[in-house]
């Protein structure tokens, strides 16, 4: 999926003001989901998206995998927007489910794999896809 193809689909599941907002919330989203899955998946997710979508999932090669549920998932990227939590929930729904359209079900299922149950759905799924 192109860049302008993956924010405009944010910015429609969103419903923000314009392409720079959900640009931003992307970039943050990602950039969480990063430091939460293992860094050789978020290489292996960077493979898979545009340019500017691949720089916010780079990580350090030695950085772990963080563990935590979702709600410090919605507590970092409100952290990284400025946003309450619950917005923070809206955004990684609007950023996610359009993740799970740009990638190949083999690359989401990797992703959903590493993450608790309460994860599958910001990406639209009820579990793993098939």
């Amino acid at each position: 999926m192109r860049y302008d193809e993956f924010l405009a689909r944010v910015r429609e599941r969103g419903e923000y003001a314009n392409q720079d907002e959900a640009a931003q919330v992307a970039k943050a989203v990602l950039q969480v989901l990063a430091h939460r899955i293992t860094p050789s998946e978020a290489k292996d997710l960077a493979s898979q998206l545009a340019a500017p979508l691949k720089e916010a999932l780079e990580v350090d090669m030695e950085e772990r995998g963080e563990s935590y549920g979702v709600e410090q998932f919605y507590r970092r990227i409100a952290e990284r927007t400025g946003a309450h939590d619950r917005t923070a929930q809206w955004d990684a729904s609007a950023v996610l489910s359009t993740l799970a359209d740009a990638v190949s079900p083999g690359e989401l299922n990797q992703i959903i794999s590493q993450l608790p149950s309460g994860y599958a759905v910001l990406f639209g799924k009820a579990d793993l896809s098939d």
